[in-house]
C-alpha cells in the first residue's frame, strides 16, 4: 500500500456494478452456482478489464475487480474453495450459533423486521443478500433450509480459483498506474456462524479458518497485490450476541484479531489492509457496537491499511476516537467516506470535508479514501455507483489541495 504523499489516494472497499453479460447467467445474483459454470468464467477476464477501466476512468487509484467472481454474497463463494465444511438440512435440534445480524436492533423495532425483512440482511435492492423484502430464508449462516456445518478439519482447496482472480486482475492492470486489491472473507464471516461437529471447541473453528483461509491471503500477496480481509463480524458479533458484555465482546474481538493475524503469516503488512463494517442491512443500526469500544484492538492487526465504516450516520462522528486512539506509524486508514445507506450522491466538498477531519488527526499522509462498504449491490442503481466514486474522487482532490497547499 502506498501512503499519500502528495494527495490524497482513492480507493474504495469492495463489490461494483455487474454488467448484463454476468448477470444474465446468474439471475441478477440470485443464482449464485451460475458463476461456477464454464460460460461465465470465460466471460470474466472480459468484465473484469472492463470494470478496471471505468474504476481508472473515476480516478480510483486502488482498484478491484468488481468481486465479479463472488455471484451470490461477499463471503458464499468460499465455499467452493474449503473443505471440511458442508451445508446441511436445518436440523431443529441443533441450536443457531448466533441470533445473527442485527439480534439487538430486532429487539427495540419487532414492526420493521416483521414488515422490511431484507433490513436484516446484508444486501440491497440490487443484489439483496439472504434476506429479501418479504421473504424469510433464514439466520445467518443458514440458507433457509440448509446449515452450514464443520464436519472435518478445514482445508483451503481453491488454488486454482485463487490463480484465476489473480490473473484477471493482473491482465487488466498491466500498463495502468495504479495498484490492485482482491477482496478475501475473513475467518469469523465463515466459521464464525457454523455449527461445529468436528473441533474441540468453537474457538478452535475460527483459527482453523483463519489458517486455512491465510493461503488465499498469500497467494494474493505473493502476486503482488494488496489483499483486503473482509470481517464485518468483527463489529457485528455484538449484534450477534445480544447477551454479551462490552467486555465479553472485546475478548471475542481480541481473540479474532490473534486468529487472522495467524493466518497472515507469510504476507507482508504492505500487501494487505482489513476492512470491517457493522452490517450493511438498511436497518436502523442504533444498537451498533461503537468504535471507541474496539478501535484498540483493531489496530493489533498485522495488516497495513484498516478500511472502516465512517459515512455512515451512525458512525460518521467516530473520527474523534482516533484522537484517543493512535494510529500505530507506518499504518494507513482508510475512512468509508461514501455511504451505502442512501441513494443521495455525497457532495465532493463533504467528501473533502470528511478526509480532512481525519487527515488533521492522524496525518494527510496516512489517509486513503473508502467505501462503507461495497456499493455495487446495495444503492438503487449502477449510475448513482458511478456518481457516487466520481464524487469521491473530486472530494479526495479538493481535500488534497487544501492539505498540500
Amino acid at each position: 500500500m502506498r501512503h499519500s504523499t502528495d494527495r490524497i489516494l482513492v480507493s474504495h472497499a469492495g463489490n461494483l456494478p455487474r454488467p448484463d453479460e454476468l448477470n444474465e447467467l446468474i439471475d441478477g445474483g440470485r443464482n449464485a452456482q451460475g458463476a461456477n459454470q464454464e460460460e461465465y468464467h470465460r466471460r470474466l477476464p472480459k468484465a473484469v478489464q472492463s470494470i478496471v477501466d471505468r474504476q481508472v476512468e473515476l480516478g480510483i487509484d486502488v482498484v478491484n475487480d468488481g468481486e465479479y467472481i463472488k455471484a451470490g454474497s461477499y463471503g458464499g463463494y468460499i465455499y467452493s474453495r474449503l473443505s471440511g465444511i458442508e451445508n446441511q438440512p436445518a436440523n431443529p435440534n441443533r441450536a443457531p450459533r448466533s441470533a445473527g445480524t442485527g439480534g439487538r436492533d430486532r429487539v427495540n423495532y419487532p414492526g420493521v423486521y416483521e414488515t422490511h425483512l431484507w433490513f436484516s440482511g446484508s444486501g440491497g435492492p440490487i443484489r439483496p443478500g439472504f434476506l429479501v423484502d418479504g421473504v424469510r430464508t433464514g439466520p445467518m449462516g443458514t440458507g433457509g433450509g440448509t446449515q452450514r456445518v464443520v464436519t472435518g478439519p478445514l482445508k483451503y482447496t481453491g488454488q486454482d480459483a485463487i490463480k484465476e482472480d489473480i490473473a484477471n486482475l493482473k491482465a487488466a492492470i498491466e500498463g495502468k498506474n495504479v495498484e490492485a486489491c482482491i477482496m478475501s472473507i475473513g475467518p469469523l464471516s465463515v466459521g464464525g456462524n457454523a455449527s461445529n461437529e468436528h473441533y474441540p471447541n468453537d474457538e478452535d473453528v475460527i483459527f482453523a479458518t483463519a489458517e486455512a483461509l491465510g493461503e488465499e491471503w498469500k497467494a494474493i500477496a505473493d502476486a503482488g497485490l494488496i489483499v483486503q480481509i473482509d470481517e464485518p463480524q468483527l463489529a457485528t458479533s455484538w449484534e450477534f450476541h445480544p447477551d454479551w458484555t462490552v467486555e465479553e465482546t472485546r475478548k471475542y474481538i481480541e481473540r479474532a484479531i490473534e486468529a487472522i493475524n495467524l493466518g497472515l503469516r507469510g504476507v507482508p503488512e504492505e500487501n494487505s489492509r482489513l476492512h470491517f463494517c457493522w452490517g450493511s442491512g438498511h436497518r436502523p443500526h442504533s444498537t451498533d457496537f461503537e468504535l471507541k469500544n474496539f478501535a484498540d484492538i483493531i489496530i493489533k492487526c498485522k495488516t497495513q491499511g484498516y478500511s472502516i465504516e465512517a459515512a455512515n450516520v451512525r458512525h460518521q462522528h467516530e473520527y474523534h476516537v482516533w484522537e484517543d486512539v493512535k494510529l500505530p506509524a507506518g499504518k494507513i486508514l482508510q475512512p468509508g467516506v461514501l455511504s451505502h445507506a442512501t441513494d443521495l450522491v455525497e457532495h465532493p466538498e463533504n467528501i473533502a470535508e470528511r478526509l480532512i477531519s481525519y487527515a488533521r488527526i492522524v496525518g494527510r499522509e496516512n489517509v486513503q479514501t473508502s467505501t462503507d462498504c461495497g456499493i455495487g449491490s446495495r444503492v438503487g442503481h449502477e449510475e448513482i455507483a458511478w456518481a457516487k466514486l466520481r464524487a469521491m474522487s473530486e472530494g479526495a482532490a479538493i481535500a488534497s489541495k487544501r492539505l498540500w497547499p
